[in-house]
């Protein structure tokens, strides 16, 4: 079983209080997970049936995890052979919200009318039934995407339209009047998708109490985990399972509770009392995790936010470093300064980049950071996000610049011939790769075969030939033109050839294209940063395009498992590293623009908290003065929760000589910068 000596007194008493409802309010880095297999592990000492405890998680690894723990002390394998006829040891069920329903679903299901060996629909599945939908009703893809469709029709089905915020009402109207349709073909094939795992659970519930009692018998004993991040209709759930015999145990921490824009409501844990007037709370405030300096730091951060239940982290490994604050002229030098700062601690310190991660907060950000850690031969893995570098306009992008680089590079050519479309169909291109094959040639020289052409129809025709001298005349460019300014000059042809309008068309939603078009412009902007100024612009280009592409033998060295974190902070919570770097803390994005116009504040307060409090030895805090936006260096304001972080914790590393040097002006604006800050 498990040892009570090894808890400490409020760990002891969560796991000991094993009826009736509890609240276990667990601070970042308390042990929760270890509370939770030890709570198990003393109701089956209590000699609790296995059978009749059920714990309920938000994703496999976590059910997974806390299925081992369990097992190891209960001394039952987590997964055995049987052998024919044998009884399966009983084990208590530990999944995630969507399996529990479809264990419940495959016993009772045939009570809504379907039958009990139900297929459940991926998303792939689902586009396709409401493109037949949309193709049985005669509505074009140009006027709403089967995507947003989709993604609407969730968002009614969940809660319903009223007050929910649509980025294309065409589309939320077509899923509204999908809906009907869409539920009624998913039932003619016998199948379900993620939403209905649950819908129709609370239906089952709400229509068949037998159903509803069956379960409740069955688990007697409920634990839910992160209960700040469960929506409306996990909570209806777990209510509705626990509301005649209240041995309900819920664990969360509304200090971070980061994903209300995913549907996620605090208000379950906040106002659990109003469910459970007799629910008894239990704070886990002992950090194992953190320095003192980082505690008291997150501490006196989320006492600004007003709706919270109070709770003071603390720490028994020492006071520990300041936290470091710098300021940096712009993401460049953020970015390299940071990388600076962890090779000389792996140098000097022998700290493993393993041990070192650099958080921020919007996708976009990582571009400079992934920028530099190549530059520097550092490895890293990107988490929570894909790679700047394997975003569909970026590999298009630079597919464009090899090919102007090198025009016989086949790969890179028929990536972009028809992107954006110009008349280069599938069919002419499959011809003319043929032709190329068969001539021994490249496809770029097997374009400017007249012979070749003349096989074509007249309108492919025309479109290879205008395709292969807009190549050549903008290579030309680069060969004759005397101190060509790349970035205006690979921005403007963007433009003019019509990929920029090609994204923006391509997305439904304003947000997800404008940002697609940001990070061409962005890399655009960098060009001229690469290679030697005075070197001819086809040379710089070469230079460019080196820097950003991945030595093969580092990408494939099998030592890569020590690597430097490099994650958005919403991926972050549940991990741990001993040095963190938060980048890019501005007005803006973090707190983010919409947070204001949507009242999220304090949410965007929880995800600095959430930042902090991943640190366990040292963290560095850093934001600039100017960034780039569409290709242009627009000022920047220091995050106002900069200034809720009490300035003794704090320490200039620069000043201190921490951190490699920032040029004169940059010193300057560090100055400026904090005492504005305070």
């Amino acid at each position: 079983m498990f040892d009570p000596a090894s808890l400490n007194p409020q760990q002891r008493l969560a796991v000991e209080t094993t009826d009736g409802p509890v609240l276990i309010l667990a601070g970042a880095g308390t042990g929760k997970t270890r509370v939770i297999t030890c709570r198990i592990a003393r109701l089956i000492q209590k000699r609790v049936s296995p059978s009749n405890i059920l714990g309920v998680t938000f994703t496999n690894k976590a059910a997974r995890e806390m299925q081992e723990r369990v097992a190891g002390m209960i001394g039952t394998p987590a997964r055995t052979r049987r052998a024919p006829g044998q009884e399966a040891p009983e084990r208590p069920t530990l999944c995630t919200f969507h399996s529990l329903c479809v264990r419940i679903l495959r016993q009772h299901i045939d009570k809504l009318g379907y039958k009990r060996n139900f297929v459940i629909y991926d998303e792939s599945e689902q586009l396709g039934v409401i493109r037949k939908l949309m193709s049985h009703l005669s509505i074009s893809q140009d006027k709403a995407s089967p995507e947003e469709i989709l993604a609407a029709l969730g968002k009614i089905r969940a809660g319903g339209p009223r007050g929910i915020r649509f980025s294309d009402e065409s589309s939320a109207a077509l899923a509204e009047h999908f809906r009907a349709k869409y539920e009624s073909a998913l039932r003619a094939c016998n199948a379900v998708d993620f939403d209905d795992l649950i819908l129709l659970t609370l239906r089952l519930f709400r229509e068949h109490p037998d159903a509803l009692e069956a379960c409740r018998a069955r688990y007697r004993y409920v634990m839910v985990d992160e209960y700040q991040d469960t929506n409306a209709a996990q909570f209806e759930l777990i209510h509705a399972l626990t509301k005649e015999h209240r041995n309900c145990c819920v664990v969360g921490d509304d200090d971070q509770s980061i994903y209300g824009w995913r549907g996620a409501e605090i208000a379950n844990l906040l106002d659990l009392e109003k469910h459970y007037p007799e629910v008894k709370i239990i704070k886990l405030e002992q950090n194992y995790r953190s320095t003192s300096v980082i505690l008291e730091a997150a501490n006196a951060l989320i006492r600004n936010n007003p709706r919270r239940r109070g709770k003071s982290l603390w720490s028994a490994k020492g006071r520990g470093a300041l936290i470091g604050l710098q300021c940096f002229e712009n993401e460049e030098e953020e970015a390299r300064v940071i990388v600076e700062t962890i090779e000389n601690a792996r140098h000097l310190r022998r700290v493993p980049w393993g041990h070192q991660a650099i958080l921020f907060r919007t996708n976009i950000q990582s571009r400079p950071l992934e920028t530099a850690l190549r530059k520097a031969g550092v490895r890293y893995h990107l988490i929570g996000g894909q790679s700047f570098f394997d975003r569909r306009e970026v590999r298009d992008f630079t597919a464009y610049l090899k090919v102007l680089l090198n025009p016989h590079d086949d790969i890179s050519l028929l990536r972009i011939a028809n992107v954006p479309a110009r008349g280069l169909s599938d069919v002419t291109m499959e011809r003319l790769l043929a032709a190329s094959q068969e001539r021994q040639a490249s496809v770029f020289n097997t374009m400017r075969h007249t012979d070749v052409l003349g096989t074509l129809p007249a309108r492919a025709g025309e479109a290879v030939r205008t395709f292969s001298q807009m190549i050549e005349s903008r290579r030309q460019q680069l060969e004759s033109t005397v101190d060509l300014k790349l970035g205006p000059w690979s921005q403007e042809w963007l433009k003019t050839m019509g990929y920029l309008d090609e994204l923006r068309r391509a997305e439904k939603d304003p947000e997800t294209s404008e940002n697609r078009v940001r990070h061409l412009q962005d890399l655009a902007a960098t060009l001229d940063v690469a290679g030697d100024p005075a070197d001819p612009a086809l040379k710089r280009l070469e230079a460019f395009l080196e820097d950003i592409t991945l030595d093969r033998e580092r990408e494939e060295d099998k030592e890569a498992g020590d690597a430097v974190t490099l994650i958005t902070i919403h991926s972050c919570k549940g991990l741990e590293f001993p040095h963190v770097y938060v980048a890019g803390l501005e007005e803006g994005l973090l707190p983010h623009t919409r947070s204001k116009e949507e009242g999220t504040t304090d949410e965007e307060r929880r995800l600095f908290y959430v930042a902090i409090t991943r640190a366990m030895e040292s963290l560095m805090l850093s934001h600039c003065a100017t960034r780039k936006k569409y290709g242009q260096a627009s000022p920047c304001h220091p995050s106002s929760f900069l200034r809720e972080v009490p300035t003794e914790l704090t320490e200039d590393l620069e000043a201190r000589g921490k951190a490699p040097v920032r040029t004169s002006e940059g010193k300057a604006r560090f100055d400026a910068l904090r005492a504005a800050i305070g």
